[in-house]
């Protein structure tokens, strides 16, 4: 029988709150992902200010007053560990687990930037005697930053005496090259889409080959070689049949090679030493999008009295207030519900803001604190030293979950006087030992590998994987083959044989 009957259940279950969802996001967002969320939220929220700008009267406490001396000095005391702020202790499959860090930002991130500057008016009274404008007002400031190669061909094609329609072609082109100078995309699809035959097209990226740097628009490393040589007027038969067989060069197999192009090993050494000096990427030289500059989130020196001091990089921490003068000033002044509404809401979401910063920035210290602790011997004593370490570890010792940890540590920098590592470097598996001893971490395995190899020019003698392995063994390492040759061509290290070519050939 079917019917309808009312039920009264009781269950628990996990509430995210707004409020819980920035805080979480703003755990996972890099410095610079972090800068531009500010932005967008001073923008949007007239009762929040940097802490730089004058006040409007009382404030709240900044989020960047963590970064007091006591609290940036790290305990190895593991009793006094202190209690994290719980409400940032979200599980990893809570929202916006799959985000990716682009997407994690706030949608109102989205108009940072694009706003114009407002047109201001100019200010006569600092006009000079002859009524000029202002220094640097009105005036057209040079551009200093280096042209791209994008911007360079397309100089060099409006002035080769392209007609307008073979112009377009050309800009069309250069539109496909890449930043090491190559042209990428088929040609059919360009003669396809503008319209024309495939031979006008053709005919057009030969003038743009002749272009600067010699090479440019190249489809292939060996046609980008064979415009090098070509200039050069070093291209033979012999020279396009290595081209032909780069591979074989690749291999250092020098008897095939001699064998194709028909030479001998002297004219097979001169042919060699030309194609070393030409330029694989002829566009490597030219500017392009500035590459961001990694700035570290924390600092770790060297403690005078012993052990590592933890400091957090003040420069990466947001310093706002909330002006609670002019949170009165507007309240007060408020006459609808509405915007009584709105003026509440931004004190809400200043007051919130600033918690969460504060909370955010206690998070990483307190973090970094115990991956120094646990990778003191890396800081002392260099990779070899590396511990193996996960995600579980550091949040059993701190007392928070895996995901907490996970969040804080991507898109991190700490700096310390090894150099610059991402937090997740820290992070590494475990290697048994053959003795039954400390497991070994998988990143100073790695670095162990690279070192016998390394010392085999030295030695006259060429390790293969197997002896690799057993020298490990020895030494108490216990690691199989394919996991050696899975390191060695993580390090772009070539195999035994090819490495006693290259020995062979000097």
């Amino acid at each position: 029988m079917l019917g309808q009957r009312l039920e009264i259940r009781q269950g628990q279950g996990l509430v995210i709150t707004p409020q819980l969802q920035q805080a979480i996001k703003l755990l996972q967002l890099s410095n610079l992902e972090l800068d531009a969320f500010v932005e967008a939220e001073l923008e949007r929220n007239p009762l929040l200010q940097r802490e730089d700008a004058e006040p409007g009267g009382e404030i709240e406490t900044p989020a960047a007053a963590v970064e007091s001396h006591d609290a940036a000095e790290m305990s190895f005391d593991e009793g006094r560990v202190g209690d994290a702020d719980r409400t940032l202790d979200a599980r990893s499959d809570d929202v916006y687990g799959d985000a990716s860090p682009g997407e994690r930002t706030s949608d109102r991130m989205e108009d940072v930037g694009t706003g114009e500057a407002q047109v201001g008016l100019n200010d006569w009274s600092r006009a000079g005697s002859g009524g000029g404008l202002p220094d640097g007002e009105g005036r057209e400031q040079p551009d200093t930053r280096d042209a791209t190669l994008w911007e360079h061909l397309q100089g060099q094609a409006s002035q080769a005496g392209f007609s307008a329609s073979d112009h377009a072609i050309a800009l069309t082109l250069i539109d496909g090259v890449d930043e090491g100078g190559y042209l990428r995309g088929d040609l059919n699809e360009v003669a396809d889409r503008l319209g024309v035959p495939l031979a006008r097209v053709e005919s057009v990226l030969t003038v743009c080959q002749g272009f600067e740097p010699t090479g440019v628009m190249a489809r292939s490393v060996p046609e980008c070689l064979k415009l090098q040589l070509i200039e050069r007027n070093r291209f033979d038969p012999a020279m396009g049949c290595m081209l032909d067989n780069l591979d074989l060069l690749a291999k250092r197999d020098l008897t095939a090679l001699r064998k194709a192009c028909g030479v001998d090993a002297e004219d097979m050494a001169e042919m060699i030493a030309e194609l070393k000096a030409l330029t694989p990427r002829p566009g490597a030289g030219f500017g392009g999008e500035p590459a961001q500059t990694v700035i570290p989130d924390v600092h770790v020196r060297a403690d005078p009295a012993g052990g590592w001091k933890v400091e957090l990089n003040s420069d990466t921490l947001p310093r706002l207030i909330m002006d609670k003068r002019y949170h009165g000033v507007v309240a007060a002044g408020s006459r609808s519900d509405m915007e009584k509404t709105f003026v509440a809401d931004c004190a809400a979401q200043a007051s919130w803001l600033v918690k969460s910063l504060d909370q955010r920035a206690k998070t990483i210290l307190k973090v970094s604190s115990e991956i120094v602790r646990q990778q003191d011997a890396f800081l002392a004593f260099g990779v070899e030293f590396l511990r193996p370490l996960n995600l579980k570890t550091v949040a059993d010792a701190i007392g928070m979950h895996e995901s907490t940890v996970s969040r804080v540590t991507s898109n991190k920098y700490v700096s310390t006087p090894r150099g610059v590592f991402e937090l997740k470097f820290f992070f590494t598996a475990a290697i048994q030992s053959s003795d039954g001893g400390a497991t070994h971490s998988a990143e100073a395995v790695r670095h162990r590998i690279k070192a016998m190899i390394d010392g085999e020019g030295r030695d006259g003698d060429v390790l293969s994987d197997d002896r690799i392995v057993e020298i490990l063994k020895e030494t108490g390492i216990d690691i199989a083959r394919r996991t050696v040759a899975k390191y060695r061509e993580a390090l772009r290290i070539p195999s035994s044989v090819e490495r006693k070519r290259m020995l062979r050939t000097g």
